[in-house]
């Protein structure tokens, strides 16, 4: 995954270089690095040879595995000004760029041409710029200085499948909006007088038949344009749909039926079982939807869908509102294969290489290898539109035609064996089920024409015989293990996420139910009880799981409840993807960072792999923070570690606001009532600190019963808060009305001390801690450390704490929940003489002179991610060093191997106690 920080960090150290000849090679590896390409110099080509005109050139970068030819000039160079070449010609560089370009072997021409002049880079599509008018063509053009904002437009460096032009994708994407527009045409067209059920389980079925019928004269399953023609010539289309629905689920058919509906095949699989359902009336509407746009050859060819993008966006026609109650989020093909690669692709690929290179044996472990394949089982327990079970039996089918392939050449007899029943699904919505089947007969057919193309034969679909076991049921209520009696090899999939916020009442009790006993539960992410059920499917089975997840379930608070469980129940995770951003093929994308996590109880003698972003790193132990590090969970902790000054969390007025005067009230209120001004102190929570917004409170401590009654409105507004607890239902409560001038919990220390917010933003590198003033009173959204040095500051903003911070935080929503016993406490402190605290405390000095340079500028706007200041960054850079230097870590590591080596020493720390 590629790290923002290591982007500002890359935007900051080239904003003044810029040299062709010193620079350049050096600025592309360093991008590369950034990228997260270990070795870069192996991944491009620096001065690669080409003649032109039998003339010796030199190509500045290429990128082979990408197709990649980059031309670089000095900074500041005008990559519109022709300059002169060593033939006499004078060309721009991009023109010179294309005439390499040009001069390469067809095969190995550029998919994209890239200028750079250390202040933009300019990217050229190749494949639009053919497609267009050379002076219509324009490149896109990214600021090196903006590149954290826009990095991931130069993911095409690196990855040779980010491409504008996807045809599956987009010609799924269309058949989406296809049925999107069917559905709701239909939708307007239904009898109002209909209750909700019956018309959206009528939509279903309708919605889903039709989708079939029009793949199949696309396919060859019927006739061409059979189903369209057949709609075109009918007088009354609704009844001619009644007719044929009736009769595709009829084998033995009535001769006297009319001859167009006998020509159809007979289809069965349940799909088109004889059951009554509403359909509405046809208008002008339904009919061009139907006919014009989804049936018309000329306009949409269905055979070329994905049945795995489609499935997810056929069901994105659901209302997105129960999308979101239900927690369903659509995953894309490359996040699915996160969790079926390393899980069991990855292996069956290197069996298979092994097997194919065999000269002894093959035809015999190759049938072997096949009835292995068509052995394996799966289960999707929260299934949605069958997108997993879908991909997987697409990657299933893929090898084992590579192995009939192999078996033709040889000249054996051979036939499909891997079939749709040995795929399970769990799910709660009954058109979600009707996709997913549906699309794993689109797949079966989709992957049944290659292998005729292999065999050279034609392998009759028809009619469905077979069918996957997708049951419609909530799998937290449902046992697993009666599903799929004789169990599965591996259970897939990406379960509803719901955070604590969205959870309804059902939900909870759900939760409840699954977790039964296990304490601070209801901390958890609802996604994790398909984890629970999961552990207690398989133990004592050889079944596998992985599972994709909000990454919050191994952060925080949410580490202990599950994660202790799984470990005391012998479970152990066998690989890890890190978090990473959120892909979706649905038009409502998922705004989260998840994880996938594949875990186990059967002994595994596989290595253990976590995969960050898209390096695979072999690893001892993978524990519940995905670390390669002992299997330790960090608990709560009332003290600090030795020699560390504590932290509190601020004060608490209980008071209903009447203690608190808003910055609109302040000073008409110090105006009718300047005696209070002496009680009056700022008042500062996370919103206030990192937001600039003021607040003030009334602080009367020191103040007499005579003083307070001598200002009328401060003797009102105690009389408030008097009446305020009075009514409260706490017993405490109600005991502090006899001191109603006072702060119900009151924290206040009157020296300058060290702020952290509580809450704070994941758009952010660096949490804005500062130092507030003696006179400052902190609220309970923020933290305090009264005895905080300049040291202790360095140390708590440094890179080091905020990535212990990320890892072991609570969350509030996608943001940071700091905590005194989870974060402070437990953040190992390093041993460091004067000399080197002196050191920090001047780098963290620096920090602080270089925010005082902005004085209109909130901190929210100095550590966003998109306007954080260069100096600023520099500054912590500075500050990175030096802290990094005190632990004694390397200055390049990442935060996942920094906040290993934190719980290494936090495992000392705890083994000393």
């Amino acid at each position: 995954m590629i790290n923002p920080y290591d982007v500002k960090k890359f935007a900051v150290a080239w904003k003044e270089r810029g040299s062709e000849k010193s620079d350049a090679q050096v600025f592309w590896l360093e991008m590369l690095q950034t990228f997260g390409i270990k070795k870069p110099a192996e991944f491009v080509k620096f001065e690669e040879p080409i003649y032109i005109n039998k003339r010796k050139c030199f190509i500045d970068i290429w990128i082979a595995a990408t197709r990649v030819l980059i031309e670089n000039k000095s900074r500041g160079i005008d990559l519109d000004k022709p300059a002169k070449q060593s033939d006499g010609k004078f060309l721009t560089p991009f023109e010179q760029a294309k005439r390499y370009a040009d001069a390469r072997p067809y095969s190995q021409r550029p998919r994209r041409i890239v200028l750079c002049n250390f202040v933009e880079i300019r990217v050229y599509d190749m494949d639009l710029y053919y497609s267009q008018r050379d002076d219509a063509y324009q490149p896109s053009i990214i600021a090196v200085e903006r590149l954290p904002q826009e990095f991931s437009r130069l993911n095409f460096l690196i990855d040779p499948n980010d491409e504008n032009v996807n045809p599956a994708l987009i010609i799924s994407k269309q058949a989406g909006v296809i049925v999107a527009d069917l559905y709701r045409a239909f939708e307007r067209n239904f009898d109002p007088a209909a209750s909700n059920d019956a018309r959206y389980s009528a939509l279903n079925k309708l919605c889903v038949r039709l989708v079939f019928c029009l793949y199949a004269e696309d396919a060859d399953i019927f006739d061409r344009n059979q189903f369209t023609n057949y709609l075109r010539g009918a007088s009354d289309r609704r009844q001619a749909l009644i007719d044929l629905f009736r009769v595709l689920g009829i084998k033995n058919r009535d001769k006297s039926l009319p001859l167009v509906l006998r020509k159809f095949p007979y289809v069965d699989g349940e799909l088109f079982v004889d059951d009554e359902f509403d359909i509405p009336e046809f208008n002008a509407s339904i009919e061009h939807y139907l006919i014009f746009n989804a049936g018309d050859d000329n306009q949409f060819d269905w055979r070329r869908i994905s049945p795995t993008i489609f499935g997810a966006l056929f069901e994105s026609t659901l209302n997105p509102i129960t999308r979101r109650t239900g927690g369903m989020h659509y995953t894309s093909p490359e996040n699915i294969h996160k969790v079926l690669d390393p899980l069991f692709l990855d292996d069956l690929h290197e069996e298979f290489r092994i097997i194919s290179n065999k000269r002894k044996n093959r035809q015999y472990e190759l049938e072997k290898f096949q009835l292995k394949l068509a052995s394996l089982t799966f289960l999707d327990p929260a299934c949605g539109s069958g997108n997993f079970l879908t991909e997987t039996y697409v990657s299933l089918r893929t090898l084992e035609n590579y192995v009939i392939r192999e078996l033709c050449g040889m000249k054996i007899d051979c036939s499909i064996k891997i079939s749709i029943e040995n795929f399970y699904g769990i799910e709660i919505n009954g058109f979600a089920v009707a996709v997913a089947q549906t699309a794993l007969w689109i797949a079966e057919s989709q992957m049944m024409q290659e292998t005729e193309m292999i065999m050279r034969k034609d392998i009759k679909f028809l009619p469905l015989k077979k069918s996957a076991h997708i049951i419609q049921g909530n799998s937290l209520e449902l046992d697993w293990k009666a599903i799929a009696p004789r169990g599965v090899d591996y259970i897939i999939g990406n379960p509803p996420f719901s955070g604590k916020s969205y959870r309804t009442r059902e939900k909870q009790a759900e939760m409840a139910r699954v977790f039964d006993g296990i304490k601070g539960s209801g901390n958890l992410d609802y996604v994790a009880c398909r984890f629970k059920k999961a552990a207690d499917f398989m133990i004592g089975t050889e079944t596998r799981a992985a599972l994709v997840a909000t990454n919050s379930i191994c952060q925080g608070i949410a580490v202990p409840p599950l994660w202790n469980f799984m470990r005391e129940s012998g479970i152990h995770i066998d690989f890890a993807h890190r978090a990473f951003k959120w892909l979706s093929e649905s038009d409502d994308l998922a705004a989260v960072y998840c994880v996938v996590i594949g875990f186990s109880h059967a002994p595994s003698k596989r290595k253990k792999l976590i995969y960050e972003g898209k390096q695979k790193i072999v690893v001892k132990n993978i524990n519940a923070y995905l670390l390669d590090a002992p299997d330790l969970i960090v608990e709560s902790r009332a003290e600090p570690p030795p020699n560390v000054p504590h932290m509190t969390v601020g004060s608490c007025p209980t008071d209903g606001g009447h203690l608190l005067i808003e910055a609109e009230d302040y000073r008409e209120f110090v105006k009718n009532e300047p005696r209070a001004l002496q009680f009056i102190h700022q008042y500062v929570g996370s919103d206030e600190f990192i937001n600039g917004k003021l607040r003030w409170c009334l602080w009367l401590k020191d103040a007499t019963a005579e003083e307070i009654a001598s200002m009328p409105l401060v003797a009102e507004r105690v009389e408030a808060v008097r009446q305020f607890r009075l009514s409260s239902k706490k017993l405490q409560t109600q005991r502090r009305a006899e001191t109603p001038h006072l702060f119900a919990e009151d924290r206040y220390v009157p020296l300058s001390s060290i702020i952290i917010p509580r809450t704070s933003s994941d758009n952010r590198w660096y949490v804005p801690i500062g130092f507030i003033k003696p006179n400052v009173v902190v609220n309970l959204e923020a933290m305090l450390i009264p005895k905080g040095t300049l040291f202790h500051f360095g140390l708590l903003i440094s890179r080091v704490h905020m990535a212990w911070m990320r890892v072991v935080c609570g969350r509030f929503g996608t943001g940071y929940r700091y905590s005194t016993s989870i974060v402070y406490n437990t953040f190992p402190c390093p041993d460091a003489d004067e000399k080197k605290r002196r050191k920090i405390a001047r780098t963290a000095k620096r920090i602080l002179d270089v925010r005082a340079q902005y004085p209109g500028k909130t901190l929210a706007w100095l550590y966003d991610a998109e306007t954080m200041p260069s100096e600023l960054f520099a500054a912590h850079v500075l500050n990175d060093r030096a802290v990094m230097e005190v632990y004694g870590f390397d200055q390049d590591m990442s935060e996942a191997e920094i906040v290993t080596r934190l719980m290494k020493m936090y495992a000392a720390s705890t083994t000393k106690q």
